[in-house]
């Protein structure tokens, strides 16, 4: 198969398994297809898949990854010992680990398209992704806390792990629990990335999306957390702040221009 015929396979799939086969038509050009394979793939709720399925499904990704400009963190340029700062897809990187911004469910995002980090992830990991978290969720019974962070893998993803943390979420004020949650965030992440000897950590920035952390203040925290753990730990070696927008790049740089003075 081809990627086009690969991704009409997926399509045909899902929408038999959602009973839309005779109500969605199939798309013939591969971009149209791969909006609505994601689509479809973003509102699947998390329950067993056919292995035949899967096959099809990786081969897809893994083909999509040899096609796609993928950045080596270890690599990228240090602005200050351990720490670099990189502006691109969190989804494009190759790392021992990047950080997911989920929510308390840690089912990902069910909204087809969004534009968070958590609905990026899901898509191009596979629906292994959600059934992985799915598995660790009926465990554990309850909403995931703020401030931890749980380890899958990374599955289609060029990371070989991904780290999922809750952000909290800011409705008006700042408040100083606010900022000891983001700093939870980035602690644990990091405990985790330490006791598992991830040489290469990214991390995305947490709750300043959807959650409304107010970025100048989640970045303070984020370099502070992160330089700290990072003279007093073996590992990670190097953390990697990932940013989209050109605003938090220029932030992130100005803090690390800062501290590089030091």
């Amino acid at each position: 198969m081809n990627q086009n015929e690969r991704c009409g396979w997926l399509i045909r799939g899902l929408l038999e398994e959602q009973g839309l086969e005779n109500q969605i038509d199939m798309p013939t050009d591969l971009l149209s297809r791969k909006q609505l394979l994601r689509a479809l793939m973003n509102v699947r709720p998390p329950k067993p898949v056919d292995s035949k399925w899967l096959e099809i499904q990786d081969a897809y990704y893994q083909e999509e990854l040899r096609n796609s400009a993928i950045i080596d963190a270890a690599a990228l340029p240090e602005i200050i010992p351990g720490i670099s700062l990189w502006r691109g897809d969190i989804t494009k990187i190759k790392v021992d680990a990047i950080v997911n911004a989920a929510n308390n469910a840690l089912l990902g995002c069910f909204i087809p398209h969004h534009g968070c980090i958590d609905n990026a992830v899901h898509s191009y990991a596979g629906i292994q992704l959600r059934l992985a978290c799915h598995e660790f969720m009926e465990k554990q019974d309850v909403p995931e806390p703020i401030g931890q962070a749980v380890l899958t893998p990374g599955f289609n993803l060029p990371a070989k792990w991904v780290l999922h943390t809750v952000g909290p979420q800011v409705h008006g004020v700042l408040t100083p629990q606010h900022c000891k949650q983001l700093e939870a965030c980035y602690r644990s992440c990091l405990q985790k990335a330490q006791s598992c000897q991830f040489y290469t950590l990214v991390f995305c920035c947490i709750a300043t999306g959807e959650y409304h952390f107010p970025s100048l203040a989640a970045a303070q925290i984020a370099v502070s957390t992160v330089q700290k753990f990072i003279a007093e730990n073996e590992m990670p070696k190097k953390v990697i702040f990932n940013v989209f927008q050109q605003r938090d790049e220029q932030i992130y740089q100005s803090l690390l221009n800062k501290q590089n003075k030091f």
